[in-house]
């Protein structure tokens, strides 16, 4: 897949979002997901606070004109990390790898840190490519999963 292209996040690309948001599969392996994730009034507030935010850089990736997923910056614990969301569809065909790469090269501050559930291969896979090595570990509790899942975190300095 090549013509992976960022753009600002848009009202309308929210409802592809929560659609993303309903793969069992996707919730599983993201781990650190909403409570429930079928409900769009939560949803839509959440997504509500993220837009109106200015200090999160938010991005939506697009592969030609299809609405693939989104990838973010913000602040978390006093750090800035980066985080993103790719539909299930769209999973092993490279595009989280490219998008991070083209998110980056925007992004320029600098520790940056992502975390990933252990279990992750996928998201490790493409933090690793993105310039990110393991720094630490924590654990959390997985509302997808119902219990503490432990996680990686990964530093781009």
């Amino acid at each position: 897949m090549s013509n992976i292209m960022l753009r600002n996040v848009m009202e309308d690309d929210l409802p592809i979002f929560f659609k993303h948001q309903q793969n069992h599969e996707a919730n599983h392996m993201a781990a650190f997901t909403s409570k429930d994730p079928s409900d769009w009034d939560s949803f839509a507030a959440h997504w509500n606070k993220i837009l109106t935010d200015k200090e999160i850089i938010k991005q939506t990736i697009m592969v030609e004109k299809n609405v693939v997923g989104h990838i973010s910056c913000f602040e978390q614990f006093g750090e800035l990390e980066v985080s993103y969301w790719i539909g299930k569809e769209y999973w092993g065909k490279g595009i989280a790898t490219k998008a991070l790469r083209e998110f980056l090269k925007h992004i320029t501050i600098r520790p940056l840190y992502a975390r990933a559930a252990k279990d992750n291969a996928g998201s490790l896979k493409v933090l690793e490519k993105g310039g990110f090595m393991i720094t630490g570990e924590d654990s959390g509790f997985s509302n997808a999963r119902g219990e503490d899942v432990e996680e990686f975190i990964l530093t781009l300095n």
